[in-house]
């Protein structure tokens, strides 16, 4: 599995607490060694994100990627808080 970032996740995961860099990092770990580890929570999204899949990064925060399943790749779109991502 190769794992991308989008330029929107690049300059969302900067601008976010050092805390919650930390956590994503941490859970990206978990989630190569298992996508489905149930800390993570992954999920696919309905309605008009239906072609993307969320991970918990903390109780409030979300990483959303997709997949790209010919390819065997991730690519982490977007990162915020619950409310921030899903208005």
């Amino acid at each position: 599995m190769k794992i991308r970032f989008g330029k929107k996740f690049r300059k969302q995961f900067q601008k976010a607490p050092v805390q919650i860099r930390n956590t994503f990092e941490t859970r990206l770990k978990l989630f190569v060694q298992n996508p489905f580890n149930p800390i993570l929570n992954n999920h696919s999204l309905t309605g008009k994100r239906s072609r993307y899949k969320s991970i918990n990064v903390t109780g409030d925060w979300r990483a959303i990627y997709s997949e790209q399943k010919n390819e065997a790749i991730v690519i982490f779109e977007l990162l915020g808080t619950n409310s921030q991502l899903y208005r």
